[in-house]
């Protein structure tokens, strides 16, 4: 009985859970988001956004499709700078707009971010601890199962929630009106119309997590086993974070770059009024994506990979 209360004493409640999960997604967005203002402002600089045109932006949690506002905007990404690279960007914002700048355009995406980390996170542990109940402690398949239906879920979840956020930031609606924007919006396209991009997220999200967990959860035991640990220090849990972040974000690269195609394409032919060609199924634009970069065109966009590394780190 003693041995009981104690193992029930040591798990972790669903509340411990969630309150782990923000504060880990806080400080994953934290230290990620620098990095994407950084890219975002060179890619501006590079190539000024015109009004209606997208661009991918990343807390280091999700990704999140912005469209550029009209050209007199005093938008934190058309702040002029002449920027001779990564790190002179670093130290020149921080000298003339101040280190604030570093973390532009953070606060709205935490709106999304957030409640999907909790979500996520807090299901992983959940299905993970169910299954190892009814399939048993050391089955290996747990942290698949778990981590793609945890993933499944809460981009089912929050896609539709992302696409009217996107919206309504387009229109510079109040979140009072959300309940017109989503009328509005399936009154016109229907209820499935919501979910639009859905599939392309599911094919880079669901095979990301179940490869990051699998091998997540070999390294760490991999690593205690090495230095005859019972429990997997800090050091442990980060570093084989870092190595299958890597592995999973490398693998699925090519989900992800459809992914940022099919969105921004998606929102430009809303803004800009082009009409959408009839074939943007994910293989049809892999295909034209193939077709016209050539294989390593799947794998063009490395600066992407990095927020999905760093994505699951708040788990650790």
């Amino acid at each position: 009985m003693a041995e009981m209360s104690d193992s029930n004493l040591d798990k972790t409640t669903i509340i411990q859970q969630a309150i782990a999960s923000c504060c880990g997604a806080i400080i994953t967005s934290l230290l990620v988001t620098p990095l994407d203002v950084i890219k975002t402002r060179l890619q501006a600089q590079s190539n000024p956004f015109p009004r209606g045109k997208c661009f991918v932006y990343s807390n280091g949690l999700m990704d999140h499709i912005c469209v550029c506002e009209n050209g007199d905007s005093k938008a934190w990404y058309k702040k002029p700078g002449h920027f001779k690279g990564t790190l002179d960007a670093f130290v020149k914002i921080i000298q003339i707009e101040g280190i604030k700048s570093l973390w532009s355009g953070l606060p709205p995406t935490l709106i999304m971010a957030l409640p999907t980390t909790v979500i996520y996170f807090t299901c992983y542990d959940q299905l993970s601890e169910a299954l190892k109940s009814r399939l048993g402690k050391d089955d290996e398949y747990i942290p698949v199962l778990a981590g793609s239906l945890s993933r499944f879920g809460s981009v089912t979840i929050v896609s539709p929630l992302e696409l009217i956020r996107t919206r309504m930031q387009y229109r510079k609606l109040p979140y009072k009106q959300l309940y017109t924007c989503v009328r509005s919006k399936v009154a016109t396209d229907g209820w499935f119309s919501l979910w639009r991009g859905w599939s392309s997220t599911v094919l880079r999200d669901v095979p990301f997590s179940a490869m990051y967990w699998y091998n997540y959860e070999c390294f760490k035991k991999m690593m205690c086993k090495e230095v005859g640990a019972h429990e997997p220090t800090f050091f442990i849990a980060f570093t084989s974070g870092a190595a299958s972040g890597s592995i999973a974000a490398v693998i699925t690269l090519p989900f992800d770059v459809v992914k940022t195609h099919r969105q921004t394409e998606l929102w430009e032919s809303e803004t800009l009024k082009i009409p959408q060609r009839d074939c943007t199924s994910t293989w049809a634009v892999m295909r034209k994506i193939v077709a016209k970069n050539g294989i390593t065109g799947l794998f063009a966009a490395t600066r992407y990979s990095l927020p999905h590394t760093y994505r699951n780190f708040s788990n650790t």
